[in-house]
């Protein structure tokens, strides 16, 4: 081949890539696939804590970690309105101790502290989208351990773990 026929085919090459990148997938790093033109606002209903077992901070800790999550990887709006674009309500349904890992004195040596949030979805745009689902995140903890010790920390870890979850179900559309 000669240095003029390569040269041509490179450059060919490189106008194709340029041409068809207007037809490639969009990815951003925070996994929201959220059409701006479209949805521009979202609004979050209470979460109250239904479960039979309650941590009182519980709801005020996950409601501020769904908004603050939103508000920092999205360019949505919250407001305090019904008819947004978008909008998520639901509640705390389970908050739960279980015992994991048998020791040979047949004691529990690991808990596992479960929580479950039922999440409705909203999407007052495309209404197909909208879902009504259950999300459960947990973390174990050495049963020599109070609960009352560790239970900040294991729900500041457990909500962002919700969080993470629900995010991807519903504006990451994963």
């Amino acid at each position: 081949m000669t240095r003029a026929f390569k040269i041509a085919a490179w450059a060919m090459l490189l106008a194709l890539m340029a041409g068809t990148s207007a037809c490639l997938p969009r990815y951003t790093l925070n996994g929201a696939s959220i059409d701006y033109s479209t949805y521009r606002t979202i609004s979050f209903g209470e979460f109250p804590i239904r479960a039979a077992l309650v941590y009182p901070p519980l709801q005020q800790l996950f409601e501020n970690r769904m908004a603050d999550m939103i508000e920092q990887q999205t360019r949505l709006r919250v407001v305090d309105n019904v008819n947004a674009d978008l909008r998520m309500e639901g509640e705390i349904t389970g908050y739960s101790l279980s015992p994991q890992a048998i020791g040979e004195d047949a004691y529990a040596s690991q808990t596992r502290l479960t929580i479950t949030v039922r999440v409705k979805y909203i999407n007052n745009r495309k209404p197909e989208l909208s879902k009504d689902q259950s999300f459960s995140a947990y973390r174990d903890f050495s049963s020599s351990e109070m609960l009352t010790d560790v239970q900040d920390e294991l729900c500041n870890q457990i909500t962002k773990d919700l969080s993470d979850l629900i995010f991807n179900a519903t504006l990451g559309d994963w």
